[in-house]
């Protein structure tokens, strides 16, 4: 999608602060981090929300939340992280291209 701020990103339109690439997903800084970790995973290829997502997504899902606790880990938070979807304007979602927010490591993220 030409406008989505993501896909550009996965085209190197954009820059990031990358911590994890492979041929599915992309992982980088949250530009405006809720804590002291902040991640981003999303899939390369455009899917609007959880809410679009089918049976043939299943896979990669399940890859996004496998690796969410593998980067906490690598990223300091081994006493516990948050995971967070939001899904459709109601939502929460800014940015209409699913990723989930790995994040953990402070105070800011006990009211989420």
């Amino acid at each position: 999608m030409s406008d989505c701020i993501f896909c550009k990103i996965v085209a190197g339109q954009l820059p990031c602060s990358k911590v994890y690439e492979d041929d599915e997903l992309l992982v980088f800084h949250d530009i405006h981090p809720f804590a002291r970790v902040h991640l981003l995973i999303i899939p390369k290829a455009h899917i609007v929300s959880l809410a679009e997502c089918t049976p043939e997504h299943e896979r990669l899902l399940g890859r996004i939340m496998l690796l969410a606790p593998r980067l906490a880990k690598e990223h300091g938070l081994d006493s516990g992280f948050k995971t967070l979807l939001n899904t459709g304007r109601g939502g929460g979602q800014e940015v209409f291209h699913i990723h989930a927010h790995v994040f953990g490591g402070g105070d800011p993220v006990a009211h989420i």
